[in-house]
């Protein structure tokens, strides 16, 4: 089976910093995108950052400039640096992956593979 375990997140100030990580584990063939997104209350998910295998990085338009996402694909791991925190970036972040792995010998492919989600909270 296939597990995108997130680590990071919890309580930060109006302009801090905060650092989240996800690492795949599993019978890992490829993957092809690497990321996060976020949920609000009360609001839809949204991309917050993602990185391909090749080094593209993508970012959601408010967080531009103030996070940054890494790669280590060796580590199957992604890290997200988030800078100038502000209240508003308060959600449950979630990994997103797209990939493919073995199931039973087969090679699997699937989009939008997803983590449990971690708390980040900025107070004002």
């Amino acid at each position: 089976q296939v597990q995108l375990q997130e680590s990071g997140g919890g309580l930060v100030r109006a302009g801090g910093s905060l650092g989240v990580s996800c690492t795949v584990s599993g019978s890992i063939l490829s993957i092809t995108s690497l990321g996060w997104y976020r949920e609000a209350p009360g609001k839809q998910r949204e991309l917050v950052a993602s990185a391909t295998s090749g080094g593209i990085t993508n970012y959601g338009d408010s967080v531009k400039g103030r996070f940054t996402i890494s790669r280590d694909n060796a580590k199957n791991t992604v890290y997200l640096q988030m800078n100038s925190l502000k209240p508003e970036d308060t959600a449950v972040y979630f990994c997103n992956a797209d990939l493919c792995y073995f199931e039973y010998g087969t090679p699997v492919c699937m989009k939008d593979y997803w983590g449990q989600g971690t708390q980040v909270t900025v107070s004002s």
